[in-house]
C-alpha cells in the first residue's frame, strides 16, 4: 500500500516546542541557571517516554498496525462500517500507543482507502472523528498520552484509581462517538480486499511485544524505569539502529524546556502563590481553559505544580484536548495530513472540527461536573 509522507516535527515548525524553549529562556533571566535546574527535570517521565516511543517505532517497522487493519477491512461492505473501523481503531489503539501515533498511523490509511473507493466526501467527517476518538480514547490509560504518563508518574495514584477516574468520561466518549458515526449514511461499497500483509518478522514482533510489556511494568512501577530503558536501547541497537532515530526527540526536549520554565516559575514566590490560589479547587476548569491556549501537555505540567488534586487535573487536561485545533497537538497532525490531500477544503475541515469538538467538550464537561465531587 502506498505510503503518505508523515508531517515533520522539526524545531522550526513545532509551535509548542518553540514556545516552551522561549518560555524557558525568558524564565532563566529571572532565575539564573544553577544546579537546581537538574532537580526540575523528571528523569522518570523522560525515560518512560523514550522507551515507549522506541517500542512503538518497532511495532511500526514490523507492520503490527498494518496487519491489524488489514484483517479488519476484510469484513467491510459499506461506508458506515468502514467509518466504525477507522474511527474505532483510533479510539482503542490510542490507549496503548498514544493519540499522536494512532493518528500518524491510521489517518493516512483513511485518506488512501477513501480515495480508492472514490468517496472523498467522507474524508472530513471521518478524519475529524478519528482525531476526536484518538484524543478521547487515549485518556483512559497512563500510556495513552504524554500528560497521562506524566501525571500518573508524579502522583500516588494506583493503576486502578487512574482507570477508575477516567472510566466514566471514556465510556461516555465511546457512546458519543458511536452515535456520531451512526449519522453517516450507509452506502454499499465494493468489498475491500486485504493487501495480504503478514507478520514475517516473527522474532522481531515477539521482541517488541515483550518490550511493550516491560514498558507497562515500568509505568506500573514494578520494574525500574532506567533498567527497562537500557534493555530497550540495547535491543533497538541490535535489531535496527535506525529505530532510535525515529523517536520524536522534539517532544522530549519540549518536556525539558517546560520543566525548566515551570521550575523557575515556582521559584518566584509571588507567581507561585498567585497560581496556586487560582488553580486550587478549580483543576478541571483550569485544565480545560489553559489547554485551549497552550495545548494540554504544557497545561498538565504547569498546573500540576500548583495542586495536589491530580484526579481532577487529569480529567481537565484530557477533556481540554477537545476544543481548539491547538488544544491537543495530535489534532494538528490530522489537520496537516488532510491539508496535504488533493482538493482539501481546509475551511470546511476547521468548521466541522471546531463544531464537533465544542459539542463533545460541552457534553463531557457537563457529564463530569454532574458526577464529580
Amino acid at each position: 500500500m502506498e505510503k503518505i509522507k508523515k508531517p515533520t516535527l522539526l524545531f522550526n515548525n513545532d509551535p509548542i516546542l518553540t514556545v516552551a524553549f522561549f518560555a524557558a529562556a525568558v524564565s532563566a533571566v529571572f532565575i539564573h541557571p544553577s544546579h537546581a535546574y537538574w532537580d526540575y527535570i523528571d528523569g522518570h517521565v523522560l525515560s518512560l517516554l523514550l522507551s515507549m516511543m522506541i517500542v512503538v517505532a518497532g511495532f511500526q517497522k514490523v507492520g503490527v498496525f498494518d496487519f491489524i487493519v488489514d484483517q479488519l477491512l476484510k469484513y467491510v461492505k459499506e461506508t458506515r462500517t468502514l467509518a466504525f473501523v477507522l474511527v474505532g481503531i483510533c479510539f482503542f489503539s490510542s490507549m496503548f500507543i498514544t493519540n499522536d501515533v494512532a493518528l500518524i498511523t491510521f489517518v493516512p490509511l483513511s485518506i488512501l482507502l477513501l480515495t480508492q473507493i472514490r468517496n472523498q466526501k467522507l474524508l472530513v467527517p471521518i478524519i475529524v472523528m478519528q482525531t476526536i476518538a484518538a484524543n478521547l480514547g487515549s485518556m483512559f490509560t497512563p500510556l495513552g498520552n504524554p500528560q497521562n504518563l506524566y501525571l500518573f508518574s508524579i502522583s500516588n495514584m494506583t493503576i486502578f484509581a487512574f482507570l477508575g477516574t477516567m472510566l466514566l468520561p471514556t465510556v461516555v466518549s465511546f457512546i458519543l462517538i458511536s452515535a456520531s458515526i451512526l449519522l453517516i449514511k450507509p452506502e454499499r461499497i465494493e468489498p475491500l480486499k486485504g493487501s495480504g500483509i503478514t507478520l514475517t518478522r516473527n522474532k522481531e514482533s515477539t521482541f517488541w511485544i515483550l518490550m511493550f510489556f516491560l514498558c507497562l511494568m515500568a509505568v506500573l512501577k514494578i520494574l525500574p524505569y532506567f533498567l527497562v530503558l537500557v534493555i530497550i536501547l540495547i535491543g533497538a541497537l541490535k535489531i535496527d539502529r535506525k529505530l532510535i532515530l525515529n523517536v520524536d526527540y522534539g517532544l522530549l526536549f519540549t518536556f525539558v524546556c517546560l520543566f525548566v520554565f515551570i521550575g523557575n516559575l515556582k521559584s518566584i514566590p509571588q507567581v507561585s502563590l498567585a497560581l496556586a490560589s487560582v488553580v486550587d479547587g478549580h483543576e478541571i476548569t483550569a485544565g480545560i481553559v489553559l489547554s485551549q491556549l497552550f495545548s494540554n501537555v504544557p497545561a498538565a505540567i504547569l498546573l500540576s505544580k500548583f495542586t495536589i488534586h491530580y484526579s481532577n487535573l487529569l480529567i481537565g487536561v484530557n477533556l481540554g484536548g477537545l476544543g481548539t485545533l491547538i488544544a491537543s497537538m495530535a489534532s494538528v497532525i490530522s489537520f496537516k495530513f488532510y491539508a496535504a490531500t488533493e482538493g482539501a477544503e481546509t475551511s470546511k475541515y476547521l468548521l466541522v472540527f471546531t463544531v464537533m469538538n465544542v459539542l463533545f467538550l460541552a457534553a463531557l464537561w457537563g457529564t463530569v461536573v454532574m458526577f464529580t465531587v
